[in-house]
């Protein structure tokens, strides 16, 4: 699934804050610079419309990542800054703060300019603004798109430019429609998709370069991995830096178990024993492949299941609506091919199943899609369990597994109901 879409599933499906334990850490050049943190939105320099805005996004407190950049983001004069954290932790909402806050409502001309890497995140982005300046009536939001076709010779009086990066040159040098030279703050969201899609990165760098030298530059990613250091420098020399460490997928704190079967029914005999003797909350199902998630699924379902089904054929909205409805416990068990595995945040699951471990195309286990797959289940420190419902056949894939992350998974019996309820308990 390209990264584009994992951000946008992100974004549409976190409606409130993931509660992270990291640290933040800041990078700036002058390591003497005094550091301002805050821990309520009120001591802000806000507008009272931009504050009733944020209530209304569900924000009671600001976020580790807000509690350190927003200070940085609204201070005078303008800093340049990269916040650097995972999806759910509240960066769209501090840059759409900071542009509601540095555009003036009284100059009828674009201010603002944010470039996302497709479409549908830029009218995510536009959406987060709608919301959070519901009551700042006379700031106007326009979008460089495809399919938003202005004419040439257009006069554009919305304060906030959102768009993707081919628009928006578009806009700025065939159409000359949008002047650059009067954007005072530029924000840059999802660096490391830019650098990922081809041709985004170049754009970007071209847009950048026409702004004046006062502008305030925002730079936002999911990662900040050496290529979007070195993409980041070409766009701000010597950035103030602000992350969350991230999260390393572990698997100390999620048990491992493997059942062996004969066949794919003895397979489904041994989830269902298994499903049976726990109290799962919500369980989340791997699948190799699109047909074994369907037939999987079917069964369930007539065994009468609430059960969803993820796989890569859907669209992005279609996939964010089905973990939204996982989230607020509509389906109690997912069942997923690999497009799941990584970037996506479902804190309430605790226990992970694999039906049929993952491969490469060469029959080897793919030891970074477990590591991805069951690292669902341990989220943000949790304690988790994971199962690996495998066939004989596959049983040393196992144990290469083991050998590689230096673990134990411990075999059970699938039939052994005492074993299981002990386990479980």
């Amino acid at each position: 699934v390209p990264l584009a879409e994992l951000s946008l599933m992100n974004k549409l499906i976190h409606t409130s804050l993931v509660e992270s334990q990291q640290h933040v850490e800041i990078l700036q050049r002058d390591p003497s610079s005094p550091l301002f943190s805050i821990k309520t939105f009120e001591e802000l320099p806000l507008k009272k419309e931009l504050l009733q805005g944020v209530y209304m996004m569900g924000f009671n407190r600001p976020s580790k990542i807000q509690e350190q950049a927003l200070p940085l983001m609204l201070a005078y004069p303008p800093q340049n800054l990269i916040a650097q954290s995972q999806s759910g932790t509240g960066k769209t909402a501090a840059f759409v703060l900071a542009m509601l806050s540095r555009a003036s409502a009284s100059e009828k001309y674009p201010q603002c300019l944010c470039l996302a890497p497709t479409y549908e995140l830029a009218l995510q982005i536009g959406q987060v603004v709608r919301t959070i300046g519901k009551f700042c009536t006379d700031i106007k939001v326009n979008y460089a798109v495809r399919g938003n076709r202005v004419l040439k010779g257009t006069v554009l009086e919305e304060q906030i430019i959102i768009g993707t990066p081919g628009t928006t040159l578009d806009w700025c040098f065939k159409q000359r429609i949008l002047d650059l030279t009067k954007i005072s703050l530029f924000v840059l969201d999802e660096a490391d998709i830019m650098i990922d899609t081809q041709g985004l990165s170049c754009q970007s760098i071209r847009i950048h370069r026409a702004l004046p030298k006062s502008c305030q530059v925002l730079l936002f990613s999911a990662t900040y991995k050496e290529p979007v250091r070195a993409f980041a420098e070409r766009i701000i020399p010597d950035p103030i830096v602000i992350k969350l460490r991230e999260e390393e997928l572990t698997l100390s704190n999620i048990r491992q178990y493997f059942m062996v079967c004969q066949s794919s029914d003895e397979q489904y005999r041994a989830l269902c024993n298994l499903y049976g003797s726990f109290t799962i909350g919500q369980v989340m199902i791997f699948c190799q492949t699109r047909r074994l998630a369907d037939w999987l699924s079917g069964k369930m379902s007539r065994d009468g299941h609430q059960v969803a089904i993820l796989t890569a054929e859907l669209t992005v909205v279609q996939r964010a609506s089905i973990i939204q409805r996982f989230r607020e416990g509509k389906e109690k068990v997912l069942i997923a091919t690999n497009v799941c595995a990584r970037g996506i945040d479902v804190q309430q699951v605790t226990t992970v199943v694999n039906f049929g471990l993952p491969m490469d195309q060469d029959g080897e286990p793919d030891f970074e899609t477990y590591l991805h797959r069951i690292g669902r289940a341990g989220r943000f420190g949790h304690r988790g369990i994971a199962f690996s419902v495998v066939q004989r056949e596959t049983v040393q894939l196992v144990h290469k597994i083991e050998e590689y992350f230096q673990t134990t998974i411990k075999q059970l019996d699938p039939y052994d109901m005492d074993e299981l309820e002990k386990l479980a308990a």
